[in-house]
């Protein structure tokens, strides 16, 4: 551990006082060394009382996007509580105005040019490319017959999203002419701006979660998703699972932690706790899909916290604002089952829990499950969600398969 000099004014930045990024703001507030203050749209009255007391400063924004409000946001603080020496933000969609606002502040942390590599997903793959990662082949498309042309390249099925899409929004699979004939007619180019279009990588998908401090790798997670995001968004009634598996330094995962890391140089990672998608092909090879430079979401964070016993919530931080981090033995298997609802209207009941219960009650360390009346969610991450852990992987697996086989959610 580095031996530190003055205490650290850290400016975090959250747009929205959501439940998720607050953690992440309450776990560099209880940092030693470091006196915080948040940039917020929500008013200081919206963040949780505990954590008003703990801070230094508050500036709010009419929008945390700007990077010159941010900017001068910083500036303000900078005045009235000394100088600030960190701006952070965990939100894909703060990373590039996060990094506009460092360059014009001269503070440390990823440049602009670093954020658009990780942010456009069209730009991240040619870098990738370049630098021999493999990934799927893809084309920014702004005309018909642009995408027309892509697909007598690559053929059907294709992907499409946003080129700075976030969190599976507005990403499709066209596996064929009428299909593509829909989506045109539905977000035509003209008029919604460029798509990007990808080849379907065939495979399962996993995720590959790693820290890499002054540009070495030094810590990495493996998981896999149960089935695949896209297949999830596409099936808003699929109950779906990502599992965390005990061992993760065995020969099965040695390509995706060489070509991973590979791909986070090529990208301009410095200092960063990033997450990755990743397909492995049926005769065994790797295609890196995506990669954000910040934690993950949809719970990640909390089953990497429960498989490490390590509050990441905090180590993220700490990583951020000192430069430090302490790499984590894995000791637990873990994995969450996420609900979600069957049917149209409110949340009516949920069936199978007292089953669930009494069968897997015992490897259940946090749930989060749906209220009578509650509208249902329209993310991928479901109405509700169920972490087990236990030493053995198999004993993981076997208890979300087994969650998401007993409980439904019934809307009415």
């Amino acid at each position: 551990m580095r031996a530190r000099g003055r205490m650290q004014h850290a400016v975090f930045v959250l747009p929205f006082a959501l439940e998720t990024t607050l953690r992440f703001v309450q776990g560099a507030a209880s940092l030693q060394g470091v006196r915080l203050s948040v940039v917020s749209q929500d008013g200081l009255e919206k963040l949780p009382e505990s954590l008003r007391a703990q801070l230094l400063g508050h500036w709010r924004l009419d929008n945390c996007f700007d990077p010159r409000q941010l900017a001068q946001a910083v500036r303000e603080l900078s005045a009235r509580y000394g100088p600030v020496d960190r701006m952070i933000g965990v939100l894909e969609q703060l990373q590039v105005p996060l990094a506009q606002a460092r360059d014009l502040l001269g503070l440390p942390g990823h440049s602009a040019a670093v954020a658009h590599n990780f942010r456009d997903k069209a730009q991240m793959k040619d870098v990738l490319r370049a630098a021999g990662v493999p990934c799927a082949r893809h084309r920014l498309v702004e005309r018909s017959d642009e995408a027309l042309a892509f697909i007598a390249e690559v053929g059907f099925p294709v992907v499409v999203k946003p080129p700075a899409g976030a969190g599976g929004a507005r990403t499709f699979r066209l596996d064929g002419m009428p299909d593509l004939q829909r989506y045109l007619a539905e977000y035509p180019p003209a008029t919604r701006g460029v798509s990007l279009f990808e080849e379907f990588i065939r495979g399962t998908e996993h995720s590959f979660d790693s820290v890499v401090l002054d540009g070495r790798p030094v810590w990495y997670s493996i998981s896999r998703y149960m089935p695949s995001p896209l297949e999830v968004m596409e099936n808003p009634w699929i109950q779906w699972c990502v599992l965390l598996p005990r061992h993760v330094d065995v020969p099965e995962y040695a390509t995706i932690r060489e070509v991973g890391f590979r791909a986070l140089n090529a990208l301009g990672m410095r200092t960063g706790l990033s997450h990755m998608e990743w397909f492995r092909r049926a005769d065994g090879s790797v295609a890196v899909s995506e990669v954000g430079a910040r934690p993950p979401g949809a719970q990640f964070t909390t089953l990497l916290s429960y498989a490490h016993d390590l509050d990441f919530y905090r180590a993220w931080p700490r990583l951020m604002i000192f430069s430090e981090f302490d790499p984590p033995p894995r000791v637990y298997a873990a994995g969450a089952a996420y609900v979600r609802g069957q049917g149209r209207g409110h949340v009516k009941r949920i069936h199978g829990l007292d089953v669930a219960q009494r069968e897997l009650g015992h490897l259940v360390v946090e749930a989060k499950l749906p209220r009578a009346d509650q509208t249902p969610s329209t993310s991928y991450e479901g109405d509700g969600y169920i972490i087990v852990r236990h030493e053995r992987t198999e004993v993981v697996e076997a208890a979300l398969k087994r969650i998401v086989s007993l409980i439904r959610v019934e809307l009415g």
